[in-house]
């Protein structure tokens, strides 16, 4: 299919790291829209998985499961590689993104569009029955925005193809940013349809008190604070003269997650160190193995330019 053309096979890629029941239900609410639907489980070797209990229909749904966690980056191009040659357009869904039957069909209308090259639902928060975008309700219900994350992108096959592979030394925080950034600069907009909702869960929430006023902050371990402070100073860096408004906002956002990181955190030392870390990569664009999670690996070039990147 060319850019132009009309989407008619549709393909998508499930990623999950120790998934729960809702994994099931992701695969089965795209069964219909989609003609193949590959899973890439990085739950590491030996230990229990929902993925093992998918039904896969035949040749419909593949199951890969590597037995290491290299990686959302590695999760999504792996299961890209998986499917078919003839796949028009390919979505990526998180293990909890449960879709509505008609999302996937809705959003590929917009593919009629040859200048769209991606069109994506509205995050979700199915707890609180609310966008996650604080600022969602200044857009339009069809609006073009600058980014997209992974989960609910609908892309085309053929401009996957131009744009490249996602970037594995990233792990995982930004690789979705930095990918969308990439898309527009290849000449095709991002579309996002607030009609369609993507249910999606960002961690656990928690409201804290700072001088009298209420501060909800996402908690993570401290791998994520390194990855996220780290990759995001190098989508700034590298792409941010092409979008500048989204890097203006990129790094208030990096900025109040490093600050929120070391005075809300329960082990504020190690959150710390983790930050202090990632702009230090960030700026030198090298990375740390120590900030992977126990037992993960990262799989990227070994040519002379990245072992001279690792420490």
């Amino acid at each position: 299919m060319t850019d132009s053309g009309i989407v008619k096979r549709i393909g998508a890629v499930v990623t999950a790291y120790h998934p729960d029941e809702r994994l099931p239900a992701v695969i089965d609410a795209v069964r219909e829209s989609c003609v193949e639907v590959v899973v890439v489980d990085n739950t590491p070797e030996g230990e229990p998985s929902t993925a093992d209990r998918i039904d896969t229909g035949g040749k419909t749904v593949t199951v890969l499961r590597p037995g290491v966690n290299r990686g959302l980056s590695h999760a999504l191009n792996l299961g890209v590689s998986r499917l078919s040659h003839d796949i028009d357009a390919v979505i990526f869904l998180d293990q909890d993104s449960v879709l509505e039957p008609d999302v996937v069909p809705r959003l590929a209308e917009h593919l009629a569009d040859a200048s769209i090259g991606v069109a994506t639902p509205a995050p979700w928060d199915p707890v609180h029955e609310r966008f996650y975008e604080t600022f969602s309700g200044r857009h339009e219900d069809v609006a073009d925005r600058a980014i997209s994350i992974t989960s609910g992108m609908l892309i085309r096959r053929s401009l996957l193809e131009r744009v490249g592979e996602f970037r594995e030394d990233f792990f995982v925080d930004y690789a979705d940013l930095e990918y969308s950034l990439r898309v527009r600069r290849a000449g095709a907009r991002i579309v996002q349809d607030k009609r369609l909702k993507l249910p999606h869960s960002i961690g656990e929430r928690r409201t804290h008190r700072f001088f009298g006023l209420r501060v909800a902050v996402t908690h993570k371990a401290p791998w994520r604070d390194y990855w996220q402070i780290r990759n995001g100073l190098i989508t700034v860096r590298e792409q941010g003269r092409f979008s500048p408004a989204w890097a203006a906002t990129a790094v208030l956002y990096l900025g109040r997650a490093a600050v929120q990181a070391v005075m809300f955190e329960d082990n504020r030392p190690a959150h710390a160190r983790a930050v202090l870390h990632g702009v230090k990569d960030g700026v030198t664009e090298k990375y740390s193995l120590r900030y992977l999670p126990a037992g993960a690996e990262l799989t990227v070039r070994t040519d002379r330019r990245e072992r001279k990147k690792r420490r």
